[in-house]
């Protein structure tokens, strides 16, 4: 599930939270925080909201940032996923040659993980390589899914995978 955060800003008037919580709630979206920072009112004397939630696709996540526009909120900032699963994976093998990018980038066009990090080290250059690689997801099950596209792509490209380093997949 994707956990998205918003950052709202409302009237400093009652009833405002709610008409901010309603549409994600109308929508499936299940509120995981809410911070009200009535210390920073902006220019316009209004109180930036930040709420987090998770929803079960993006899909959803859309359909509750359109909702909430169309009841008169106003929302500053959306739709940034937060990773909230890690990972690291080892691999070994002729990683460059085998296209280093395409690999990265399996991961990164799921939409729901992405490579966070990557350490490689390459003694010679037709020596096998060894590679430490760092996935965020949006969720556990998530990792898991990206866990596998990468079992696959190594399958694929005659590469080992040491997995997981600090996770324990079954």
């Amino acid at each position: 599930m994707p956990v998205i955060s918003i950052v709202v800003e409302l009237e400093d008037k009652p009833g405002q939270l709610l008409k901010a919580l309603e549409p994600i709630s109308r929508e499936g979206g299940n509120i995981l925080s809410i911070i009200h920072q009535r210390d920073k009112k902006t220019p316009l004397q209004r109180v930036p909201v930040e709420i987090s939630f998770d929803a079960k696709n993006l899909e959803i996540a859309n359909r509750i940032i359109e909702a909430l526009k169309e009841s008169g909120v106003l929302v500053k900032r959306y739709n940034e996923i937060r990773l909230i699963a890690t990972t690291s994976l080892m691999i070994i093998g002729h990683i460059v040659k085998t296209d280093l990018s395409d690999t990265i980038n399996r991961i990164d066009s799921t939409g729901f993980a992405e490579v966070v990090d990557l350490q490689i080290n390459m003694p010679e250059v037709n020596k096998p390589s060894t590679a430490m690689i760092t996935i965020s997801a949006t969720g556990k099950d998530e990792l898991e899914e990206a866990v596998e596209i990468m079992r696959n792509v190594c399958r694929s490209k005659n590469l080992l995978l040491i997995e997981p380093i600090n996770e324990n997949f079954s």
